[in-house]
């Protein structure tokens, strides 16, 4: 696999069948420590019973939310 000149990257088919990814789904990157990526396909929803009951603080911008969720 080579990244291009824009740091795009083509997913074997083979993984995407495994991992049930299809032209046109929504995936999500992370990164761990050691430097390892990995991709996973967005789920609608995914997160509707973890977030359920969480109420959003409106005033807060996106760095001061990951700061907190950081410490």
């Amino acid at each position: 696999m080579k990244v291009s000149a824009k740091r795009q990257i083509t997913l074997p088919i083979d993984q995407c069948v495994i991992a049930h990814i299809d032209k046109g789904d929504e995936v999500e990157s992370f990164v761990d420590r050691q430097g390892v990526i990995s991709i996973v396909k967005k789920s609608t929803g995914a997160a509707g019973g973890i977030l359920k009951g969480i109420k959003a603080a409106a005033d807060a911008s996106e760095d001061e939310s990951l700061q907190s969720a950081i410490n």
